[in-house]
């Protein structure tokens, strides 16, 4: 198996949600999407699994959110993930709400799973009713498509406006036994903090009790999934998912568990790359965003600065016409509502030093837009006031942007 090294754990490039052990998954066209995508898909556990879910803040949020937190509240297990694309299934009324529980028993009994142990949940357009007929149709056939190899099958069939799939898997050695943390996500529009705009699935052989896995989604939730940005919108169907075999042998995870921080290392890094695999794929973007703040008064004001900045849609133009603008950066630092000393912020543009102290620092135009021509940029701003610090990831705003959601129903 290739693999590649990082820190405790080891990334698994042609890892997928069925490397850990105990999953299949699988997808097909069930008739959602006016073309032959898939737009239906699972992932299945050989047993019930400890499962944790964090869910969107809007507070339109949509039925199958709602069906699964209680499937998830019954026992904290889950053995089923059932999603569709081309259908949110949100601010549908009762109805929505009926679809979604039939949804999840319908699954329930094709795979053969107590209900409670299946969870469901929906993206696409808002505001629709399911063509029911449809989707059971699609369950029906969802056993015999659910594989060990169908990790590729899941991803395309979560897909709305994304351009490229997102999965991650790594490896860490727990106890003398490796561990599995697979991830794979969707999310391009509606991408906004607290949550973005987004599904999440992970997937993992490690044995650890719900609550535990709750306690470390949180954690990783506020560092990666809720610090990233596309255009400002939060919807009404964000949620995360995490469902844990505990099929690899190794001893029950919790925090005091001596191999505990290494676990929530490669945790980490499942969520850091999903979040920021969303962020490089917003909708009609060319770069990638990286904003690191330092030097804020608390932890808290730093993440709520780097919004800001990710946030700005004046930061996002400039990043996109290569213009080294750093005007709207320190504009987004002052307007953030964060305490700032007005006379010690530095900014960055990867090691191109544009502000020292709050004064202008002539620096070389040319160089600078070759850097903010690259597909990748860093933002660094160091507001000299205290140890906060934080990082988020965001994207440009183009001209595509608006071409793809001014159709985004027809």
């Amino acid at each position: 198996m290739s693999s590649q090294e990082q820190g405790k754990f080891i990334v698994v490039p042609e890892g997928s949600v069925t490397t850990p052990k105990g999953f299949r998954a699988g997808g097909l066209h069930c008739g959602l999407k006016k073309t032959e995508r898939h737009d239906l898909g699972a992932i299945v556990c050989e047993v019930p699994a400890a499962a944790a879910g964090v869910y969107t803040l809007n507070a339109f949020q949509a039925a199958p959110l709602r069906v699964t937190q209680e499937s998830i509240a019954q026992d904290g297990k889950l053995q089923a993930m059932i999603v569709n694309s081309g259908n949110a299934n949100a601010c549908t009324g009762q109805q929505g709400e009926d679809d979604a529980r039939a949804m999840r028993a319908a699954a329930a009994k094709a795979l053969g799973l107590e209900v409670h142990h299946v969870g469901v949940t929906s993206t696409g357009v808002i505001g629709e009713l399911l063509p029911m007929h449809k989707v059971l149709g699609g369950i029906e056939e969802l056993p015999q498509r659910v594989k060990t190899d169908g990790g590729d099958d899941f991803c395309q069939a979560i897909l709305t406006t994304d351009l490229v799939q997102k999965m991650t898997c790594v490896r860490v050695s727990i106890g003398g036994h490796d561990i599995h943390i697979a991830g794979a996500a969707k999310g391009s529009g509606m991408i906004h903090p607290n949550m973005a705009t987004m599904l999440g699935f992970i997937t993992t052989d490690a044995k650890i009790e719900s609550q535990h896995l709750q306690l470390l989604l949180n954690r990783v939730t506020d560092n990666t999934f809720n610090m990233i940005t596309v255009d400002g919108d939060t919807s009404t169907n964000d949620m995360v998912v995490v469902m844990a075999s505990g099929l690899a042998g190794s001893e029950t995870l919790n925090p005091q568990h001596p191999d505990w921080e290494a676990f929530a290392a490669a945790f980490q890094y499942v969520g850091e790359y999903l979040a920021k695999a969303i962020a490089r794929d917003g909708e009609g973007a060319t770069k990638l965003i990286e904003v690191n703040v330092v030097g804020a008064e608390s932890d808290n004001a730093a993440r709520a600065i780097v919004k800001s900045i990710i946030g700005s849609s004046l930061v996002k133009s400039a990043v996109y016409g290569a213009d080294a603008n750093w005007g709207r950066i320190i504009a987004a630092v002052g307007y953030s509502g964060q305490s700032v000393n007005v006379n010690t912020v530095d900014i960055r543009l990867g090691d191109i030093t544009v502000l020292e102290q709050s004064r202008p620092v002539k620096f070389d135009e040319e160089q600078a837009l070759a850097y903010l021509k690259t597909d990748t940029i860093h933002i660094h701003v160091n507001l000299h006031m205290g140890s906060g610090k934080a990082t988020g990831w965001g994207c440009d705003l183009t001209y595509d942007y608006v071409r793809i959601n001014a159709a985004y129903r027809t």
